[in-house]
């Protein structure tokens, strides 16, 4: 398992974030491999049902599906993709634990944090 190439995809509508996070996850994860990268939620399910990515890194409120909303498609569906929530708001921690997220990073997104996170990810896969 040590050699496996782990998937992922991102949902950001925010194109400037979307890049940093983007970039940021090439740096703390070298061998993520992103399949996709959303502006919305309606895609960002389109892209995990498709690709059925090891993790996803949601921003909560999209255009169209909200990250929880694409969070809780997901379970309904029982795709085991792992859930990140990236978004401005800490007011919606509880919601996105009660959807099965590893993590919740608050933006704009530190370097420290988001290894954290990639730790806490990678242990769970």
């Amino acid at each position: 398992m040590l050699n496996k190439t782990f998937t992922c995809v991102v949902a950001e509508d925010e194109a400037l974030l979307r890049d940093e996070l983007v970039k940021l996850l090439g740096e703390c994860w070298p061998g993520l491999t992103i399949v996709a990268v959303c502006e919305d939620g309606g895609s960002a399910l389109d892209a995990i049902e498709t690709h059925r990515p090891d993790v996803a890194f949601l921003d909560i409120r999209m255009p169209g599906l909200s990250g929880l909303e694409v969070a809780s498609n997901m379970l309904a569906s029982s795709l085991r993709t792992e859930i990140v929530f990236v978004t401005a708001y800490d007011q919606y921690a509880l919601d996105a634990f009660d959807r099965g997220a590893v993590d919740y990073l608050l933006k704009p997104v530190a370097r420290e944090r988001l290894l954290a996170t990639v730790g806490r990810v990678r242990a769970r896969l």
